[in-house]
Formats: C-alpha cells, structure tokens, sequence
C-alpha cells in the first residue's frame, strides 16, 4: 500500500512540537515503497542517547496508528561520511 504524503507530513507536524518542546526537531527525507519513513533528527535530538527509542516508540508508534502503510521509521544523518560515528567520537576510547 503507498503511503499518502500528503498525510503523511501533516501527522509528523503535529508531533514536532513535541520534539521542539525539549529542543529537539525533525526533518522530513521521504518515505520508500516499502512504507519506511526517512526522518533527520535535529538540534537535541540528533546526539540524544534516547533519540531511537523516539523514534520507535514515539514518532513511529503514531505515524503507523495514523498514516496507513508505514512500516518503520528510521532516522538519517546529514553528515558527510553518511553515519551516526561522528556524534559519538567524543566518547570513543580508540
């Protein structure tokens, strides 16, 4: 089943001031003919240590309940070598 976009975006601004509420936001990449959602979490959210239990718990949770055709959410990261490494070098040890 194809997601309806337009659907779609109108949930994920109902959330976002849940997320901007805790100085967090999200970005809207796209969604895939598999029904996954690509987000890009932002400001607070992008280096939380608690950002993927939002995703699944949160943001997916309500999107599958209210957009028909979503399977997943996954999150995304606008950084040059494409991966999430970066936000957590500070506390690599090697």
């Amino acid at each position: 089943m194809a997601v309806n976009e337009e659907l779609l975006k109108q949930v994920l601004e109902q959330i976002r001031p849940n997320l901007q509420g805790d100085g967090g936001d999200m970005e809207y990449v796209g969604v895939d003919e598999d029904g996954v959602v690509s987000l890009e979490l932002q400001g607070a959210c992008a280096g939380c240590p608690m950002s993927q239990l939002t995703l699944s718990m949160g943001i997916e949770r309500v999107l599958k309940e209210h957009v028909p055709g979503v399977t997943r959410v996954v999150a995304v990261n606008d950084n040059a070598d494409g991966g999430l490494s970066s936000l957590y070098d500070e506390y690599a040890p090697f």
